[in-house]
């Protein structure tokens, strides 16, 4: 049985129509939270989000929608949410990636990453930290990657949003440290740093290295993981959902700061 340590406090989580962002919606609605949906999607897609998260026990679900590149529309849902209920979690999930050599990247999907993987957590951040310390309680959670702890080629604005981001976290760790106490929970921001994640989105990646190992499907994951995750396992999106559960806890009331690494030993070697 799901604790309820949530019930009434309202989570926002952005990018949480499908893969981590979704399940980590699910996971903060079991506790009993008012959920706050956003995300891309067709409206059955939308609908079958916010059906899972209220089955999940979500006192509460509504889709807020928004071009997450956009400040002004990211304001405009900020302030939509708000008076829905004010903002108590706030996990920035969104993410986009494209990969090519920098001389070969465009500029135009550079500014596009930024916006969406670091801009955006930085004006749902500054719209909601305020109303937190108000309050005495606040968490942020935002889903980095590994790959805002170490690079790699082909990747750069993906991975310089991503160390953006864990820097952004560490500032808005320190501007808050004080706010609220033990008692009332206190207001933390932290960075979870997945490696590799067993999502749809990958799947046709697993489904190609399994081919070639002879259709096993494990054997594939491993030659998938082989270069950079030592486990040569993936971790599931309800394993990175727990330990985002857990960060909103009173009881995680000191940990702040952190980037914490879920990847299987990558960023230990």
């Amino acid at each position: 049985m799901s604790d309820p340590f949530l019930i009434g406090r309202c989570a926002l989580v952005t990018g949480s129509t499908s893969g981590i962002g979704l399940a980590i919606a699910c996971a903060l609605g079991a506790a009993g939270a008012r959920v706050a949906v956003n995300g891309l999607g067709s409206p059955e897609q939308i609908a079958a989000a916010l059906d899972a998260v209220r089955a999940a026990g979500a006192a509460d679900v509504s889709h807020f929608g928004a071009d997450l590149s956009d400040a002004a529309a990211v304001e405009t849902m900020m302030a939509e949410v708000a008076a829905w209920a004010p903002v108590d979690v706030l996990v920035n999930c969104a993410g986009v990636q494209h990969t090519a050599p920098i001389a070969e990247m465009p500029a135009a999907t550079w500014d596009k990453l930024i916006a969406i993987n670091l801009s955006a957590a930085f004006h749902t951040m500054r719209l909601s930290l305020p109303g937190m310390a108000a309050r005495g309680f606040g968490r942020v959670v935002n889903i980095a990657s590994v790959h805002g702890l170490v690079a790699s080629v082909n990747k750069s604005p993906y991975v310089a949003s991503k160390f953006g981001l864990v820097g952004l976290s560490k500032v808005a760790a320190l501007e808050y440290a004080g706010a609220g106490n033990r008692d009332s929970g206190g207001v933390t921001v932290n960075c979870v740093c997945p490696g590799w994640v067993e999502t749809p989105l990958i799947e046709p990646q697993i489904a190609a290295k399994a081919q070639a190992a002879g259709g096993d499907r494990d054997a594939g994951v491993r030659e998938l993981l082989r270069e950079k995750q030592p486990s040569g396992r993936m971790s599931l999106p309800d394993e990175i959902a727990d330990l985002v559960l857990w960060l909103c806890r009173r009881q995680s009331h000191n940990l702040s700061g952190a980037a914490i690494p879920v990847d299987g030993g990558w960023t230990a070697q």
